[in-house]
Parts: C-alpha cells; sequence; structure tokens
C-alpha cells in the first residue's frame, strides 16, 4: 500500500482566480497546485499507483509528484538575498522585475538549492537541456540560473507575443507543448494552476 505524509498545505487566494488553489510541495521540494484540499487529495493519492501521479511536464519543473507532501517554508531572508540579482537581471534583459520574483517564487520559493524529481535546479528551475541552451554552465549558481531563466523567459515573451500567459505556460510545460495544443495552455493541471499562481503574484 502507498503511504502517504501530508505535513502542510498552503491555501493560495487571489481575486484572479474564481476557485481556491492549494499549494503543495513534492519531497524534492517542487511547488504545485491543485483544487483538491488535502481529504481529498489524500484520498486520491491511496487509490492512485504511484506512475500515474506525474504530468508531461517538461520544461520548467517536475512531474506532478504528490505521494510525499513536505513542510513549504517561505523565506523572506532569501527573497531579500537575491532582490538586487533579480533587478540586475530584470534589466540586463528586459524583462518585468514583479514577473521574475512571480516566477521565482512559484518555482523555487527563493530557494536556490530546489531540485525537482525530474531535475530541474536552482531558483528558476532549469532543466539541463534549458540551462544548456541559454549558456548556464552551473545551474546551482544563483547569478547563472537567473539569468538563464531570465534570458528564457525573455525569449518565451518575444515567441508568443502579447500573450504572457501562454509565455508562462511555456515556461511550466516546454514552448512546444503550447505550440502542440494550438497556442493555448496545454490541459495539464499543473502547467493550469502554475500560470494562475504566477499572474495572481504578479498582480499583486
Amino acid at each position: 500500500m502507498l503511504k502517504v505524509t501530508v505535513v502542510s498545505i498552503a491555501l493560495l487566494v487571489s481575486t484572479e482566480v474564481m476557485a481556491d488553489v492549494f499549494k503543495y510541495v513534492d519531497d524534492s521540494g517542487h511547488v504545485f497546485y491543485t483544487d483538491e484540499p488535502r481529504s481529498k487529495l489524500y484520498k486520491r493519492i491511496i487509490k492512485t499507483p504511484l506512475h500515474t501521479l506525474s504530468t508531461n511536464h517538461s520544461n520548467g519543473g517536475s512531474p506532478f509528484m504528490a505521494a510525499v507532501l513536505k513542510r513549504h517554508t517561505f523565506s523572506g531572508a532569501n527573497k531579500a538575498r537575491y532582490n538586487e540579482l533579480i533587478a540586475d537581471a530584470a534589466q540586463r534583459h528586459q524583462v518585468d522585475e514583479k514577473l521574475l520574483h512571480a516566477v521565482i517564487q512559484t518555482e523555487s520559493a527563493y530557494n536556490a538549492t530546489a531540485i525537482s524529481s525530474a531535475g530541474a535546479a536552482g531558483l528558476m528551475q532549469l532543466m539541463p537541456a534549458t540551462a544548456q541552451r541559454f549558456g548556464v554552465l552551473d545551474r546551482n549558481d544563483p547569478d547563472q540560473n537567473v539569468d538563464g531563466g531570465t534570458r528564457y523567459l525573455k525569449h518565451l515573451i518575444g515567441l508568443f507575443g502579447p500573450r504572457l500567459d501562454l509565455a508562462i505556460a511555456a515556461y511550466n510545460a516546454g514552448e512546444n507543448a503550447v505550440i502542440r495544443h494550438n497556442n493555448t495552455i496545454p490541459p495539464y493541471r499543473e502547467t493550469q494552476y502554475y500560470v494562475r499562481q504566477v499572474l495572481a503574484l504578479y498582480r499583486q
């Protein structure tokens, strides 16, 4: 029998989201979102084979793994530590600083050592291929990570034009996933909640 430990749930409330969205962190530290409260999610996990708990999420993070959940701690000190670094990257690549903060908070909660079960790493949760594509030699280095992630986000904003929601979806699920779905947000639960959360943080 699959054993599940549920330690902490954070309820996200936003005027931009009509339904309640619950924020979870898997055992690898990756953040994901669902509209299912702890009781319903817990029952579903117990009845669901482990291998079916993952999505096709391929770019910015890890699969939807809910077998083991742990306490998620947001560190204001970490955010303050990286404020200047983020501001510099935003100015250098002409990306809205608030958007970078929204992505980083959603991806890693400002944890520079976060590693997802899919292999994404660092503040902006870069996958190895994405890091290589944008010249990041060390994904664990905050400066390189944020610079590469910002460059990628800038590329996606240019690719999808005025549709910021599509750029955000592509950061999470991969640009090809958005293109394959006729330039719409892919029908992956994680990606849909991810877009809502990033936009909610961005518009605060």
